[in-house]
């Protein structure tokens, strides 16, 4: 076994090394959130942390870890007698991003089941993760089926099972830690939620701290044992002053003050719910006991505000989590308690020497920088429309007009990409369908289908136990069908005949809404724009959805209108893209009024383009961006030849009184 990275040894992280040391001191907090770039000791912070984590009394032989002073009446182990206890190491379960249902809360012991004729319960991840930590790395990649499962069993401390005639349930409290970098997707809010504190990491940009990291690094992966035990001391007064606050935690008392602190800072920042309320309270309450102190001071409600707050606070989804501390601050002041557990001057708060000691998150970065006043107050020209500021036929970035809830647009027939919320799809996890024989390697048993298929052979194998003889030719593979996330690629007209500042606002409104279903149904999005003369990849193919509103929102517009190389560019990032994900299906989203410009015969150029898409029956939409009370109709002949749907900015809203086909291909017309 790999002797790991001590906690203690990890250089800087402040934050996300109190984070969990609270975590440690009472698990009630509700478990953490890091959020930052790869290469910041996430990882290496979290699975330290089980080493400090003091041994648990546990039922023995019980494959449930119940706690022999209580265990748990429904154990499907008990009844348990008493007397019969060990202790061992606290456990940390690491859950795969790619795991089985079955895997996480566990499922029937086929083997057993078809062998001896019992049913056998088979326990799974959140058993083994009972009274210990459950670490998810990548915790925003985690399929929807698996976040419902951890969802139900953090809320109601238990998992149930009901599946293939096994109906179980057992306790299942545990500490939930996940990492994730933030520019692969964001996190499902009710998920985001279930975490009591969240904390944002980057690398030091300090030359000597950064040495100091590549240092000890170095140093582990050389001699990992010597290593170690040269943290050996730091590591142990660490867990014994986690034992301490333990024990310290029943006696801090939350007085009056604190409490009316902590409700007022939750009403200033408009969160959601009363858990962020609860939240702060345990927190503050374990920041105390860390402290050594049995009364909570201002501080340790401040401290508290900063890790439970930002991920919970009332904002768009693609704003960056965060808190504004001067207004924290001003709340604390202005509801500060008179009983003295407001804190004072003399207030010492938490340890500045131990290893988390006061910080905050990063203010939030969602102020444009720049010309973006100049963009809210464009100079006029003839007819009204804003002058250019910058190069020739360019003009400043428009402002997203306020987004809208979409009409559902999906790609047709039944695929078989990762699982999503769009289109649908043959996949591992959703409702079963059938059954069928196994094409390669058996990865879901359909019990009954498999039951059936070798009854009528019982008599002619010999059988005369309790026991089914199965055959290999008997077995049989469940079908599901559920949903599957899409590659949305948008292509986006930024040319002159798009840059009047009222249309361009309107048109980045219908995009932002667009990403917004996007994220909320697990899509891959990617962004191609064309304008002059020219077609740019904006965004290749990525799980961030908000990287593509950041690119969205400073789009500047001008020029003619490459049509056709707009089109070339999306099918070359497509057809890169089916190289890495064959799997994932596209759904390409034309935004257009249908104009091309530019070259010899541009509009027969855009339609041998768009003709590409259709041969390769890939589905499309066109939103069509015409407005004025001359149209051309040319978005409508566009969708034609790409062999998909034009829907107008009014027919995408999903209150629209006019009508608009779900599948974008369902009334594709012959060419």
């Amino acid at each position: 076994m790999s002797t790991p990275f001590p906690f203690t040894a990890v250089v800087g992280q402040d934050d996300l090394r109190l984070a969990l040391l609270l975590n440690a001191v009472s698990p009630a907090v509700g478990g953490v959130l890091v959020r930052g770039e790869k290469g910041t000791a996430k990882s290496t912070a979290v699975r330290a942390l089980s080493a400090l984590m003091p041994e648990v009394d546990v039922v023995s032989g019980c494959r449930f870890s119940c706690d022999p002073h209580s265990p748990d009446p429904g154990c499907p182990d008990g009844p348990h007698e008493p007397g019969a206890s060990g202790s061992r190491p606290a456990r940390m379960v690491e859950l795969p991003v790619g795991a089985s249902e079955d895997r996480l809360v566990g499922a029937l012991d086929i083997e057993r089941a078809l062998a001896e004729g019992v049913k056998a319960f088979e326990p799974g991840l959140l058993a083994d993760a009972h009274r210990g930590i459950l670490y998810v790395d990548e915790v925003n990649l985690l399929h929807d089926h698996l976040v419902d499962l951890l969802l139900d069993a953090a809320a109601m401390g238990a998992s149930y099972v009901e599946r293939e005639g096994v109906s179980v349930r057992h306790a299942s409290k545990f500490l939930l830690v996940g990492t994730m970098n933030p520019e692969e997707g964001e996190l499902r809010p009710q998920l985001l939620d279930r975490f009591g504190l969240t904390v944002e990491v980057s690398a030091s940009r300090e030359p000597d701290q950064r040495v100091e990291v590549v240092r000890r690094r170095l140093a582990h992966d050389d001699d990992p044992a010597g290593f170690a035990a040269r943290w050996a001391d730091e590591e142990a007064a660490v867990r014994a002053r986690i034992v301490a606050a333990r024990e310290l935690l029943p006696s801090v008392r939350l007085g009056d003050g604190a409490l009316r602190q902590i409700a007022a800072t939750c009403a200033a920042f408009e969160v959601d719910g009363m858990r962020a309320d609860i939240v702060m309270a345990r927190t503050a309450t374990a920041l105390a006991a860390w402290a050594g102190r049995t009364d909570v001071l201002a501080e340790d409600v401040r401290q508290a505000a900063l890790l439970a707050l930002p991920h919970r606070r009332r904002r768009n989804p693609f704003d960056a989590p965060g808190l504004d501390e001067d207004k924290l601050d001003e709340t604390l002041e202005e509801f500060g308690g008179p009983d003295g557990d407001g804190g004072g001057d003399d207030d010492p708060g938490p340890d500045p020497d131990g290893p988390g000691g006061p910080g905050g998150q990063p203010e939030p970065d969602d102020a444009p920088q720049g010309d973006g006043d100049a963009a809210a107050r464009p100079e006029a020209g003839e007819g009204g429309e804003p002058r250019p500021s910058g190069g020739a036929g360019e003009q400043s970035p428009a402002r997203a007009a306020e987004p809208f809830r979409t009409k559902v647009l999906s790609v047709p027939g039944l695929g078989e990409g990762a699982a999503g919320r769009r289109s649908r799809a043959r996949t591992e996890h959703g409702r079963t369908t059938g059954a069928r024989r196994p094409q390669g390697a058996l990865t879901k048993l359909h019990l009954a289908a498999t039951v059936q298929a070798a009854a009528p052979h019982q008599r002619a194998r010999g059988r005369s136990g309790p026991g089914l003889v199965v055959r290999r030719d008997d077995l049989r593979q469940a079908t599901r069908e559920g949903r599957e996330g899409n590659l949305v690629l948008f292509v986006v007209d930024a040319s002159g005949s798009m840059a009047a500042r009222q249309r361009m606002s309107a048109v980045k409104g219908a995009v932002l809404s667009l990403l917004l279903d996007a994220y909320q149904r697990r899509d891959k999005v990617g962004l191609v724009t064309f304008r002059g003369s020219a077609a740019d990849v904006a965004l290749p193919p990525t799980s961030s959805v908000d990287a593509a509103a950041a690119r969205l929102e400073s789009l500047p517009t001008g020029g003619r209108t490459p049509l056709a190389a707009g089109l070339l560019r999306a099918h070359e990032v497509l057809r890169v893209e089916r190289l890495r994900d064959p799997a994932r299906r596209a759904l390409v989203v034309v935004v257009t009024d249908g104009r091309a410009t530019g070259g010899p015969e541009p509009v027969a150029l855009a339609g041998r383009a768009a003709r590409l898409f259709a041969a390769e029956g890939v589905a499309s939409v066109v939103v069509d961006c015409e407005s004025g009370p001359v149209r051309l109709g040319l978005a409508g002949r566009l969708a034609g030849e790409l062999g998909g749907t034009a829907v107008t900015l009014d027919e995408l809203r999903a209150d629209s009184i006019a009508g608009l086909v779900k599948d974008v291909q369902g009334n594709r017309r012959a060419a």
